[in-house]
């Protein structure tokens, strides 16, 4: 099986590994209806169930080689969301996902970590391409989709709501 690296780094951020550490800032974005609402079905979520997500996404990374990143502020070591690969059992393809505190829009650190990712998921995985899927209503994730180069490509339905497809491949990813 081919991995990802369990760190990667940007100019500003890190993209490492979640530990138990990070359960009150990721709680605290979970918790935030204007963070959760294009996620999933929308709804915010709990301490306890944010903490089985950090669970979940380790569990990923153990059975598929590669997963969620925490995203840090180097400078500050502030917790700023995630961004990662995600490729459970019945998903379409192999998808780039990212949730950023709302804290914390607006400065570009989805769509730098998000091209560290793509880049290494095509560099160290082989991946031909990656999709995001994207809900019609999430201007900010479709920007950042389209700045990292990726163009819609198709519509599908998740949880039960038209999710546009968004497909990036590897001669597309901008630098």
């Amino acid at each position: 099986m081919m991995t990802m690296p369990g760190q990667l780094s940007t100019d500003r951020l890190l993209l490492r590994q979640f530990r138990e550490g990070d359960l009150d800032a990721f709680a605290a974005i979970q918790a935030d209806p204007g963070a959760a609402r294009h996620i999933g079905d929308g709804r915010t979520n709990d301490r306890a169930t944010s903490w089985r997500l950090i669970a979940m996404f380790l569990g990923h990374w153990t059975l598929r080689g590669h997963g969620q990143y925490a995203v840090e502020d180097r400078g500050t070591g502030g917790f700023l969301g995630r961004v990662g690969l995600w490729y459970p059992e019945g998903w379409p393809e192999l998808e780039i996902g990212w949730l950023i505190g709302s804290a914390s829009w607006g400065r570009g650190y989805a769509t730098e970590a998000a091209r560290a990712v793509a880049a290494a998921a095509f560099s160290e995985l082989g991946s031909e391409r990656l999709i995001s899927l994207v809900r019609p209503a999430n201007a900010a994730s479709i920007r950042v989709a389209i700045k990292l180069g990726a163009v819609r490509t198709g519509i599908t339905e998740l949880d039960g709501e038209r999710t546009d497809v968004y497909t990036l491949t590897s001669d597309a990813l901008t630098a």
